[in-house]
C-alpha cells in the first residue's frame, strides 16, 4: 500500500492547529480563577466592560495567552531558521546569545530612554539582536577551520555571558533590577492588546516569508557547494534567514523577555514529524512552539497560585536536558 506523505503531513498540520486552538481555549478558561465557556465566548464576541469577568478575560487572560502563542511561534521558527542556515543542531536564539543582545538593548532603553514607545522598543531590540548575531558570527569564524557548530555555540555562550553581565551592571547601577527581572526570567503576564497588534503581524509575515525560502534553506543542509550548484544564492539565503531569525527573536524579547530553549527543542521534534523540508518545518515548528509556550505559561500560573513561576524556568526544565543530549551527540561526531 502506497503511503501518501503529503496527506499525512497535512493531517499533522491540521492536528497541530487543532491542539493549538484547544490549548488557547483551556489556558484562557482555567487559571487561578476558572471561567465557564459562556463567559469566555461572551468576553470575545459580546464584550461587556461592566462585567468583572469580561474585564479579567478581555484585558488580562486573552492577551496573555495569545501573547504566549505568538512569542512561542516566533522563538520556535527563529530556532528552525538558525539551525537550517548555520547547519548547527544546537542553534537557538537563546543559546547563541541573540536574545541576550536584544535584552541588553532593552536594559539600555530602560536606563536612558524611559519614555520610549513600544514600537521604538521593538526596533531597538532588533538592533541589539542583530549586533549580537554579528559579533557571534565574527567570533565563531575568527579561528582556523571556519564556522563549526560547536565553535558557534561556544561563541554564542561567550557573547551571551558578556551581555548578561553588562545588563546586570546597568540594572544595579540605575536601580532597574525590579523592572528588568521580568525580561531576564521571561513571561507574558504584561502582554497587552497594543503589543499584540504590533507583534502578531511581524511574526506571521516573517514566518510566511521564511517558509517561502524553505526550499533554499533545505538545500543549504547539503553543503554550500552543492546548494550553489542547485542554483541557490547561498550568501543571500543565509543573510535573509538570519535577518528573519533576528526579527522574530528581537520582537519577541521586547514582549516576553529572554526565553531560551524553545527554538532548540521544538524544531527537532518537528523534524521527526514532518521531515527536513523547511517549507514544512518552519510553519510546523511555529505551531508546536505556540503550543509549548502556552502550556509553559499555564504551568507557571498553576504551580503555586496566585503566585507565578518564571516561564523561562519552566521551559528550561525541558530544554536543558535536551541541550545536553544534543551536545553529547555532537561531541560523538567530532
Amino acid at each position: 500500500m502506497k503511503i501518501n506523505h503529503a496527506r499525512i503531513t497535512g493531517l499533522w498540520f491540521a492536528a497541530a492547529a487543532v491542539v493549538l486552538l484547544l490549548s488557547i481555549g483551556v489556558a484562557v478558561s482555567f487559571g487561578a480563577k476558572a471561567f465557564s465557556l459562556a463567559v469566555v465566548w461572551g468576553s470575545v464576541f459580546a464584550y461587556d466592560p461592566d462585567l468583572t469577568a469580561h474585564q479579567i478575560m478581555h484585558e488580562y487572560r486573552l492577551p496573555r495567552v495569545l501573547g504566549a502563542a505568538v512569542t512561542g511561534m516566533a522563538f520556535a521558527a527563529a530556532g528552525a531558521l538558525m539551525q537550517g542556515v548555520t547547519r548547527n543542531p544546537l542553534a537557538d536564539t537563546g543559546i547563541l546569545g541573540v536574545n541576550a543582545g536584544a535584552a541588553f538593548v532593552v536594559a539600555l532603553c530602560f536606563a536612558f530612554l524611559p519614555g520610549i514607545s513600544y514600537w521604538e522598543l521593538i526596533l531597538m531590540s532588533f538592533a541589539g539582536a542583530a549586533i549580537s548575531t554579528l559579533l557571534i558570527v565574527l567570533l565563531g569564524t575568527a579561528t582556523q577551520g571556519g564556522l563549526h557548530s560547536i565553535r558557534l555555540t561556544i561563541a554564542g555562550a561567550v557573547i551571551a555571558a558578556i551581555l548578561h553581565s553588562f545588563s546586570s551592571g546597568i540594572a544595579i547601577y540605575y536601580e532597574l533590577s525590579q523592572d528588568l527581572a521580568f525580561w531576564y526570567a521571561g513571561g507574558v503576564a504584561g502582554v497587552k492588546w497594543e503589543h499584540l497588534k504590533l507583534l502578531a503581524p511581524i511574526v506571521l509575515v516573517v514566518i510566511a516569508g521564511a517558509s517561502v525560502m524553505g526550499r533554499s534553506i533545505s538545500f543549504l543542509s547539503l553543503g554550500d557547494e552543492t546548494a550553489a550548484s542547485l542554483g541557490v544564492h547561498t550568501k543571500t539565503v543565509k543573510v535573509l534567514g538570519m535577518t528573519a531569525a533576528v526579527m522574530l527573536a528581537g520582537s519577541s524579547v521586547a514582549v516576553a523577555g529572554s526565553i531560551g530553549f524553545v527554538g532548540l527543542v521544538v524544531p527537532h521534534i518537528a523534524r521527526r514529524i514532518v521531515g527536513v523540508d523547511y517549507r514544512k518545518l518552519i510553519p510546523f515548528s511555529a505551531l508546536l512552539g505556540g503550543i509549548l509556550l502556552i502550556w509553559a505559561d499555564y504551568a507557571s500560573r498553576m504551580v503555586n497560585p496566585p503566585r507565578e513561576f518564571a516561564i523561562g524556568a519552566m521551559v528550561a526544565l525541558v530544554g536543558v536536558p535536551f541541550f545536553l543530549y544534543l551536545a553529547r551527540q555532537e561531541r560523538r561526531e567530532l
